[in-house]
């Protein structure tokens, strides 16, 4: 039976059908799995056929909650809890510790999570907030976690990364490598300017990462689409929201700005990152409305010598060679 054809619409419940038989006996780690975000949405619907889902967040209670949220919708779902800090180095050396402890292998990493798009604000390391979450962390843990990722490569499957950007990484011209190492709030004078370097890193981090993986890993990066997710919804993330238009006055979608999907739609790009065995031949493309693009990744985020340069660069940020 022919693949189904993928597109805006798509929902990640299609994809998953489409591909029940490549998840089965599969591990998974998805970050940011709060109800109401597309991770929360990835994790539900890959609980159906996985063999063990790992949701992991810095707030307990709130993967508690979906854990709950899963398991009422999916009894035999096989969910396990991992609070994970991306702001704090040692927070994930220590969640990596936790994982690595774990029996299975890991086929697939998923970075999902994002810190909220809101003023200026350094984490206990010294890093600008959305670069720590989006990428430094997630550099991080991907390292942490290779050996387990590594374990679950055979000769008919290759494990996979995959990291949650955006299209506005395309709202930028080039990627500050300079500000990763040293944020300067006089730089960038906007949430959002530091949320389009952090999105930029997420694509130059995918790339560099299935170069040197070689065909040991394979990764992906992709535009999601725009959902009303928990993290627009937050108090502290509207205003700036509103000010560039991608919310109206009253905090809601701006339908007049860019088509809008829904929280099933928005999670199908990831599933399709982390399934559709089509991408086997492009082992590091990014992805948009479910499908390849990588047209639309900008020239910035498309350059080999700075994917290599902020790659060196965060080796020494957390201290650590990337090794395979």
């Amino acid at each position: 039976m022919p693949l189904p054809t993928f597109s805006f619409s798509t929902t990640a419940e299609d994809v998953a059908a489409a591909f029940a038989e490549q998840i089965r006996g599969k591990n998974v780690l998805i970050t940011g799995t709060s109800i109401n975000g597309i991770g929360f949405e990835a994790a539900r619907v890959l609980a159906k056929y996985a063999n063990l889902v790992i949701i992991a967040g810095y707030n307990s209670e709130r993967l508690k909650l979906s854990e709950e949220a899963i398991k009422k919708e999916v009894p035999g779902a096989n969910i396990r809890q991992l609070v994970l800090d991306l702001s704090s180095l040692a927070a994930v050396r220590k969640a990596g510790a936790e994982v690595n402890q774990y029996s299975e292998p890991l086929h697939v990493l998923i970075h999902n999570a994002a810190a909220p798009v809101v003023k200026y604000n350094l984490t206990v390391d010294g890093f600008e907030s959305q670069m720590a979450a989006a990428h430094i962390g997630p550099f991080l843990l991907t390292k942490l976690l290779a050996p387990k990722l590594l374990a679950a490569r055979s000769e008919s499957y290759t494990p996979r990364v995959i990291t949650v950007s955006s299209e506005l990484h395309s709202f930028g011209s080039l990627l500050d490598l300079d500000a990763v190492a040293r944020p300067d709030p006089a730089k960038y004078a906007t949430p959002g300017e530091w949320y389009i370097q952090a999105k930029s890193a997420n694509i130059l981090f995918a790339s560099e990462l299935a170069r040197r993986a070689q065909g040991k890993i394979h990764a992906y990066s992709l535009h999601p689409g725009s959902i009303f997710t928990n993290i627009l919804q937050k108090e502290e993330t509207k205003k700036d929201m509103i000010a560039i238009g991608t919310l109206t006055a009253d905090g809601l979608p701006n339908e007049e700005r860019w088509p809008w999907k829904t929280l099933g739609q928005g999670a199908a790009t990831t599933l399709v990152a982390a399934v559709d065995t089509r991408l086997n031949a492009t082992p590091n493309a990014f992805l948009w409305d479910c499908v390849e693009a990588n047209d639309k990744v900008a020239p910035h985020c498309a350059d080999p010598e700075t994917a290599a340069k902020l790659w060196t660069i965060t080796e020494e940020l957390v201290g650590e060679k990337f090794t395979f």
